[in-house]
């Protein structure tokens, strides 16, 4: 295909394009094409975005390539990655995309706000490649919690996420800094939550009052004042992690509604930090992880004695 060049004295990157002959995964695949590369060099292609597939940047090593499809490298220096205010793209395929959200920003549209959204941004997005494109919303995260979020770019990859939400999530695990200092190690809080006239979620203990919810949650930090938690979702109702760490008596720092009485960084401290889900069309486990937000960590140098020693990434 003929390349335009960017600028009149500039080039694009030249291109290579790789025709898949057989199924394979795509790190194993450009290994075979390209000859007398080392496998560190071929990784680095993926990890810089120098790869596609139909064209759809991929830099998943195990993504399955199908017999039929094409494979473009771009060599040296790519265009610059577009950056958006509030998000950031993580995973892109013809199917998906995978995101980390800033607090802050809207999952979608409201009554009050309908254009700076994370659907808004990412509808654009899609609509760069083709003005029919559309995404569709898997799940949400509140406005106040900042982390990994998903979206469909079809309605069938929506319903069939949806509809096996439970069974295609291995893994949903959020970090929160938590009031008071919670003494056990690590521990399961199960309930039933509903939503009262007010919108807000309570918990109960009997069955049949509301929907069943399980969380687990472990200790990471400890200060004077606060805690550090990881907290892993078992169900996913909404505010879940709020009303249970209520529940247990250490409301989220910042957390208002639920009962929190310190806001030390101006937010609610919940982040979605990994994410690990079965891709719903090819079969391959997808991670993304993200790291502890360093505010979390500020706010035990300032407002709390760190207990002990240990890597604070």
């Amino acid at each position: 295909m003929e390349q335009i060049p960017s600028t009149p004295e500039k080039a694009a990157p030249k291109q290579l394009m790789l025709d898949v002959k057989e199924n394979s995964e795509l790190l194993k695949f450009l290994i075979e094409q390209l000859k007398g590369k080392s496998r560190t060099t071929v990784k680095a292609l993926l990890a810089h975005r120098q790869v596609s597939v139909e064209h759809h940047t991929i830099t998943q090593f195990d993504y399955p390539v199908l017999k039929g499809q094409h494979v473009t490298i771009t060599m040296g220096k790519i265009p610059e990655e577009i950056k958006y205010k509030g998000l950031r793209i993580l995973f892109e395929d013809p199917y998906l995309i995978v995101i980390e959200k800033e607090a802050g920003m809207l999952s979608i549209a409201t009554a009050k706000e309908k254009l700076l959204t994370t659907y808004s941004i990412l509808s654009g997005h899609v609509k760069r490649e083709n003005p029919n494109n559309r995404i569709f919303v898997v799940h949400r995260l509140d406005r106040d919690t900042s982390g990994i979020m998903m979206f469909a770019k079809s309605e069938e990859v929506q319903s069939t996420m949806q509809r096996a939400w439970h069974d295609a999530v291995i893994e949903r695990t959020y970090v929160a800094v938590v009031e008071g200092v919670v003494e056990n190690d690590e521990g399961t809080i199960r309930s039933f939550l509903k939503e009262n006239k007010a919108l807000i979620m309570y918990s109960t203990k009997v069955p049949g009052e509301g929907d069943e919810a399980i969380t687990h949650y472990k200790v990471l930090r400890r200060g004077d004042a606060i805690t550090l938690v990881e907290v892993k979702l078992e169900t996913g109702r909404k505010n879940q992690i709020r009303v249970h760490m209520k529940e247990l008596g250490h409301p989220v720092v910042g957390d208002k509604k639920y009962g929190a009485k310190t806001n030390l960084i101006g937010r609610t401290c919940l982040h979605a930090r990994v994410l690990a889900f079965i891709h719903p069309v090819n079969g391959t486990e997808v991670r993304y992880e993200t790291p502890v937000p360093g505010r979390f960590m500020s706010v035990f140098a300032r407002h709390a004695k760190i207990e002990g020693e240990g890597d604070e990434r």
